[in-house]
């Protein structure tokens, strides 16, 4: 695996570059094709799988470009078939990414960020801080590397990692654009899921793109100084103006979004919590996810029992708020919601 940094990406060559670089080398046009197929669909990860082109023209090729592809440095597999990786970037960097299988289908939770600034209670990943956002190619290099270790097509993609999101939205909507590329991945954008803690600005952007890609609001709650001690990173985004954004959001594009809302007990499991939370949903096109909390080394948080997530989900139910109780994977491996965080994981043998 070629790991300069002096040499260029050969994947950020355009197809305008590729044409005009087979030219030069003096290959055959019919070279074009055969090269962007194992770049952006066979999804290649160095110039040797590429059987089918000259031996001389991948040696040029090896002079002149490098692959910057992760490198995988543990995985952890969950009782439940989830695979979890810790992958290194070129400079150092570190992301942890999973794979999901389920039923001849598979899902990628990806990264956007090393680290996070949000500082979410319940999440472990904010605990060390952000370290840097990571590029597109650098985002869709994690589901490349869990296709191939999975030997699998990625069916769908869930940015629900390390980081923000919208806090990179550029690199976020150029990885999902690259992820949906008929030519390339070719995931559906309605199996293209964002997630974000509530940044404002990056949900009216979302709303102005012409793809369907799918929407996903970190609630955790609709009381506002509950959701100001375990959100602290999205206080000036108070949830009436949250709220707003959201039929926004549902008017421009007519997707309905889904919160997540993670069940702490005590916290956001009581009465007036729940009330608050049906007064947010009710008569609106929203789904929300209720989820166990997942534990973290650092927080003292814990989940809500059993009996008070069904019991919210009836009430939401009820008053006519579409409502599932999610089931967490790969919590085993510290792989679920709010699991994740870049460090080397301790693991004998890795």
């Amino acid at each position: 695996m070629q790991r300069s940094n002096r040499l260029r990406d050969i994947r950020a060559l355009t197809h305008d570059d590729i044409v005009g670089l087979v030219a030069e080398l003096g290959q055959p046009a019919f070279r074009a094709k055969q090269l962007e197929e194992w770049l952006f669909q066979k999804n290649a990860s160095s110039f040797d799988e590429m059987t089918n082109l000259p031996k001389k023209f991948r040696e040029q090729l090896t002079e002149r470009f490098a692959f910057t592809t992760p490198v995988e440095l543990v995985k952890q597999v969950s009782h439940d078939g989830s695979r979890k990786y810790l992958l290194e970037y070129p400079d150092g960097t570190s992301v942890e990414t999973v794979g999901m299988p389920s039923r001849g289908k598979l899902s990628v939770c990806v990264s956007t960020q090393a680290g996070c600034a949000m500082g979410c209670a319940f999440c472990a990943t904010g605990f060390n801080g952000l370290s840097r956002s990571l590029t597109a190619r650098e985002i869709v290099d994690q589901v490349a590397h869990v296709a191939r270790d999975f030997g699998e097509r990625v069916t769908s993609v869930v940015f629900m990692g390390q980081g923000e999101p919208f806090a990179n939205f550029d690199e976020t909507v150029k990885a999902l654009r690259i992820l949906n590329d008929p030519d390339g991945f070719a995931i559906g954008a309605r199996h293209l899921t964002v997630s974000t803690c509530g940044v404002i600005p990056g949900i009216k952007r979302f709303a102005e793109l012409p793809e369907q890609f799918t929407l996903a609001v970190s609630l955790h709650s609709a009381v506002q100084s509950t959701r100001n001690q375990l959100m602290p990173g999205v206080k000036k985004y108070t949830l009436l103006r949250l709220h707003e954004a959201l039929q926004s959001y549902v008017e421009k594009t007519g997707r309905r979004p889904s919160y997540e809302f993670a069940m702490i007990e005590g916290v956001n499991d009581t009465n007036p919590e729940m009330e608050a939370l049906i007064d947010f949903c009710q008569g609106t096109l929203c789904h929300v996810n209720l989820i166990p909390l997942n534990d973290t080394p650092a927080s003292l948080l814990k989940p809500s029992p059993m009996h008070k997530i069904e019991a919210l989900q009836r009430r939401l139910t009820m008053h006519g708020v579409e409502t599932t109780i999610r089931n967490s994977r790969g919590n085993d491996i510290d792989a679920a919601c709010g699991q994740l965080k870049q460090k080397q994981v301790h693991v004998q043998g890795a």
